[in-house]
């Protein structure tokens, strides 16, 4: 099943619906199937129904497709818009900690990020004016199904819910004028993701997922998350360990070499350029950036 977070494209409304993606139609979750056992309104709810349910649900959308809005009828939010948490793993590729000069702990690196950074994919990324160094992080993200905690390496993909492509959008400039990331990190629009959230029922193995960033059409990031440091079952067993992890929690895992501040020159992100990122199988996220115009007096870039 592919799960996606809509709207009606010019409508009043801006409450995001859950949809069911069949083919090319967004099928409304709550609309299709009444009869359905559960909350159906978000796609929270939805990873909360159990495996009979959520059948039920998905034969329901295949048959209601035809009269369902199409993707060119729609605006798609992120597909979790409301998680309890976004979790993020730095330093999670080796080639990765090598560009940056940075050495990876012994365990998984952990920052936050919130809400306000989520958007959809044909969003724009809104590169703020208190920034000059605007950067990409294509990464694979996991959505959690389960209420997790305590768990081990072997019982950790099961509460994996789906996968989707994720931006870990960064102001280099902020994140680096202190020891902590997040002025850098949370910044608003700085998580696109989706299009779609892709239960893993419609995945093979996880940790075996293409990714691929594109700038502008051209690649700056191929990786599989065969070469995590940190692989999935592990970043799950470790979070779980010291917090409980929500339905609909978000883990951003880690992004290869090839950020752009570690280039010569440096390939850093300003109005008009295009990013993309693809997992094979899953789908592409794409945003462009909008610089924010500064206002005179009152933006700064440093403290001080």
């Amino acid at each position: 099943m592919r799960l996606v977070s809509y709207r009606l494209a010019g409508a009043d409304d801006t409450t995001w619906r859950a949809g069911i993606v069949v083919g090319e139609a967004i099928v409304d979750a709550e609309d299709c199937s009444p009869t359905v056992i559960g909350d159906v309104a978000t796609v929270r709810g939805i990873l909360g129904l159990d495996e009979q349910q959520r059948r039920a649900l998905a034969a329901a959308a295949a048959a209601a497709a035809g009269d369902s809005p199409r993707r060119a009828d729609v605006v798609l939010g992120p597909p979790v818009p409301d998680p309890d948490k976004i979790l993020c793993i730095g330093l999670n590729y080796t080639e990765h900690a090598k560009e940056t000069n940075l050495d990876p702990s012994a365990v998984p690196t952990v920052f936050a990020k919130f809400r306000n950074s989520l958007v959809g994919s044909d969003a724009p990324i809104v590169a703020p004016a208190a920034t000059e160094q605007v950067d990409f992080e294509g990464e694979v993200a996991i959505v959690i199904g389960r209420r997790t905690r305590r768990v081990t390496r072997d019982e950790a993909l099961a509460r994996v819910a789906g996968v989707m492509p994720l931006n870990d959008v960064s102001a280099r400039d902020l994140q680096f004028q202190d020891s902590q990331w997040t002025a850098g990190k949370a910044v608003d629009t700085f998580a696109p993701c989706g299009p779609e959230l892709v239960l893993v029922d419609e995945l093979g193995d996880l940790e075996d997922l293409r990714l691929r960033t594109r700038v502008n059409g051209e690649v700056v990031q191929d990786a599989s998350t065969a070469q995590m440091i940190f692989d999935i079952p592990r970043i799950v067993e470790f979070l779980s360990s010291f917090l409980t992890l929500e339905v609909g929690d978000v883990i951003a895992t880690g992004t290869p070499s090839g950020v752009g501040f570690t280039r010569e020159p440096p390939l850093l992100l300003d109005d008009g350029d295009v990013v993309e990122v693809e997992i094979d199988g899953v789908g592409v996220l794409r945003n462009a950036v909008e610089r924010e115009p500064a206002l005179v007096g009152r933006d700064t870039l440093h403290a001080g």
